[in-house]
């Protein structure tokens, strides 16, 4: 009913370590499948440790006779915590010699308002602030792996956003609307992106955002919370034949991490296994650098900078308990 690339890439991972976000289910899954199939050591982060093992369980069964596979490890990660994101950097930082890719994939879709344990807006705190605080945190062992590449999956629903509203990221003044936050996200993550390609400049590191096209399982959640009556039928019965399955969503993740193509460019945007257009604001400098430099504020990052920091995890700094929630 519609048509999608898939990456063709036969690039092998052999000896290649991978980090992905919640790839216990969906496109995150199937990217961790795919790059064992290719020989890397995968390390699925995730909240809920049981879906973890049980994916990483499926895949070892599909990938048991394959010739050159690798294998996949399950790591706790709670985006949601910024204790849990330091301790699970500082984990990898001891048990990983080398990251060559990161996959900023685990998100949350149209929630109803809440907050995460840090006191930051749900949308924004898992989709952007989480991600942002483990790569960096994660940042001076993938620069000295160099050549690596950190994919970040946001969404076409960042063409949609009308702004990032820096005084007010946590929906305390504004009228919430959990369509509109989630849109706010994404495009935070298209901007993180730009920002740390150039921030990253000549150090071999890459960066991507990708929007994996409209995947099963967000279209699921949307119609979950939508507002008319209905909506759910509408999904199972008509609108599922238009959407992507998450191995398709994955393509896209997989051909950004992958491929030779891809491999030249830095800083863009990617759907459907090729450039993209992402929302006008992406390009906007002062608006990506203000979201770095209040994001660093609210993770607490301080004066510690990832990109000139020794490889070592004893700068990983803990200040969850003076974080509030700060505007």
């Amino acid at each position: 009913m519609f048509s999608y690339r898939r990456c063709e890439s036969s690039t092998r991972l052999d000896g290649k370590v991978a980090i992905i976000t919640g790839a216990n289910c969906g496109i995150g899954k199937f990217t961790a499948l795919d790059f064992v199939r290719r020989g890397a050591r995968v390390i699925i982060a995730c909240r809920d440790l049981n879906k973890a093992e049980e994916a990483a369980n499926h895949i070892r069964r599909d990938t048991e006779d394959v010739e050159g596979a690798g294998h996949v490890v399950v790591v706790s990660l709670d985006l949601a915590s910024l204790a849990s994101v330091r301790q699970c950097a500082q984990h990898l930082l001891r048990t990983e010699r080398a990251i060559n890719i990161l996959v900023n994939n685990a998100g949350v879709c149209y929630s109803p308002k809440a907050y995460t344990k840090n006191g930051f807006e749900m949308h924004i705190g898992v989709n952007h602030l989480g991600h942002f605080l483990f790569t960096c945190l994660l940042l001076p062992r993938i620069i000295r792996s160099a050549p690596a590449r950190i994919v970040t999956v946001s969404s076409y629903k960042n063409c949609l956003a009308e702004g990032i509203c820096l005084n007010d990221l946590h929906w305390e003044r504004r009228k919430y609307s959990a369509f509109d936050a989630y849109s706010e996200s994404k495009l935070a993550n298209v901007l993180f992106s730009v920002e740390l390609a150039r921030r990253l400049k000549g150090m071999g590191v890459t960066t991507y955002a990708v929007h994996p096209g409209v995947v099963a399982t967000e279209a699921a959640r949307y119609a979950s919370h939508s507002f008319f009556s209905g909506a759910q039928w509408l999904f199972e019965n008509v609108l599922v034949y238009f959407i992507k399955t998450p191995e398709q969503g994955a393509q896209t993740t997989i051909y950004c991490a992958v491929s030779n193509e891809a491999g030249g460019e830095t800083g863009l945007y990617y759907r459907d296994c090729k450039k993209g257009r992402p929302n006008p604001l992406a390009f906007n400098e002062r608006l990506a650098a203000d979201l770095w430099d209040k994001s660093a504020k609210l993770v607490g990052l301080g004066a510690w900078d990832p990109f000139t920091a020794l490889d070592t995890t004893s700068g990983i700094i803990d200040e969850d308990s003076r974080l509030s929630r700060q505007l």
